[in-house]
């Protein structure tokens, strides 16, 4: 039997499942507010899946008041602009400066880098200094008993809390305890990945850009990474497979199958999907937008709550949101009403999330429309790229702080 979760000045039990971004920057958030919480994570060591993230201000502005801003600067790269082109002419769609004259700082308040995950995660996890980290504990099964909850673990442990937050993915235990069913599902698309150094793509222009190379059915999303911006993290999504049939996450593929929807493509495209050898498919899975976000005492957080396509780069960003959400609503007195927080929290995450889903999907068509549409529809997607600023700047310019703070005061003035 494992110790419960760590005291602090708060009595209550916080068990937190899932060692990612969402849970150590939850940890780290309730620790600066004198709350503590024991993170849970399956792994036998910290090892995030997946090349890369890109952090945007919504995130960056949260995990800086954590006192995170030096480390995280010094492991980034701030994108010089961003770039839309088409992906097989490369010529410019349109163009947004980002490091460049400061503006994205200026505009949002807030930096926006690309990260190596492991660099993050290292400096989320040095950050917290092993402090309540439970590695090699994966959920099997939870239960209330009373106002307690009882966890077990794969590995026999088993642990009571007073409040669990679930943030073990999109194929998570916690949400199937709390929905009932899976409510995960695949979008039709997915996607061959990497991270190449830079100097094995001469043909990159603008190489310090995010970009998206747009195209018929495919696009590339690619920007650089590292604090001396010697690497590229690329994101190549295709549609199809039709049906997705493998129990994981990825397949194995053919050789050459990752060029099979880039045929004709610019050649710096094909310089970069071909950079190292490519053996495995990303299945892209979402969740579907869910009633609930908890039960009894149960909250889901991240992919738990809202996997989403990553056309946006926000399913790292809005996990950081929820994580500081929750960690605001319980150290301003969530903690003696949980039913009231979970409620207060759902209510402040769910309807964003979801339009950032729904805009996510809408997105994918943007970016893969066929040459048959005709000139004039396409025309229309360049002249919305243009607008990126005035049409998605709410995304980045959210303060997920300030937006629990207003939630509360106006609670106080009607009171």
């Amino acid at each position: 039997m494992l110790p419960t979760p760590p005291a602090s000045r708060n009595p209550l039990r916080v068990a937190v499942i899932g060692g990612g971004i969402g849970g150590l920057t939850l940890a780290l958030a309730l620790r600066r507010r004198g709350l503590a919480a024991a993170v849970y994570e399956q792994a036998a060591e910290l090892a995030e899946i997946g090349a890369a993230v890109a952090l945007s201000a919504n995130a960056t502005r949260e995990l800086e008041r954590l006192g995170l801003g030096a480390g995280l600067a010094a492991v980034s790269t701030e994108p010089t602009e961003l770039i839309y082109r088409d992906g097989r002419s490369g010529a410019r769609v349109a163009a947004f400066p980002v490091r460049d004259g400061g503006a994205y700082r200026a505009r949002f308040g807030a930096p926006y880098y690309g990260v190596h995950r492991a660099d993050l995660q290292q400096v989320l996890s040095g950050s917290l200094a092993g402090e309540g980290l439970h590695l090699g504990h994966r959920l099997t099964a939870l239960d209330q008993r009373g106002d307690v909850m009882a966890l077990t673990f794969a590995n026999g442990a088993e642990v009571e809390a007073d409040l669990v937050i679930g943030g073990d993915g999109v194929r998570s235990v916690v949400r199937r305890w709390i929905t009932g069913g899976e409510k995960v599902r695949y979008s039709g698309t997915s996607a061959f990945r990497g991270v190449v150094p830079m100097g094995l793509l001469p043909s990159l222009p603008d190489p310090e850009a995010i970009q998206f190379w747009m195209g018929p059915d495919a696009h590339l999303l690619h920007y650089a990474i590292g604090g001396e911006a010697d690497s590229v993290n690329f994101f190549a999504v295709v549609e199809g497979p039709e049906m997705w049939t493998s129990e994981r996450w990825l397949t194995g593929i053919a050789a050459g199958e990752h060029r099979a929807g880039f045929s004709g493509w610019h050649p710096a495209v094909i310089e970069m999907l071909d950079a190292l050898p490519q053996t495995q498919r990303w299945g892209l899975f979402v969740t579907d937008p869910l009633r609930r976000w908890h039960r009894g005492r149960a909250v889901l957080m991240g992919d738990s709550a809202h996997a989403m396509l990553p056309h946006h780069g926000q399913g790292a960003n809005t996990t950081i949101e929820d994580a500081v959400t929750l960690a605001e609503l319980l150290a301003a007195g969530g903690a003696r009403d949980l039913d009231r927080m979970m409620r207060r929290y759902q209510g402040l995450r769910q309807a964003r999330t979801r339009t950032i889903q729904r805009s996510a999907w809408a997105t994918n068509r943007l970016l893969h429309l066929p040459d048959s549409v005709g000139a004039a529809e396409l025309a229309q997607r360049d002249a919305r790229m243009a607008r990126f600023p005035e049409d998605f700047g709410w995304i980045h310019a959210f303060d997920a702080r300030a937006a629990v703070a207003e939630v509360i005061a106006g609670e106080s003035r009607a009171a």
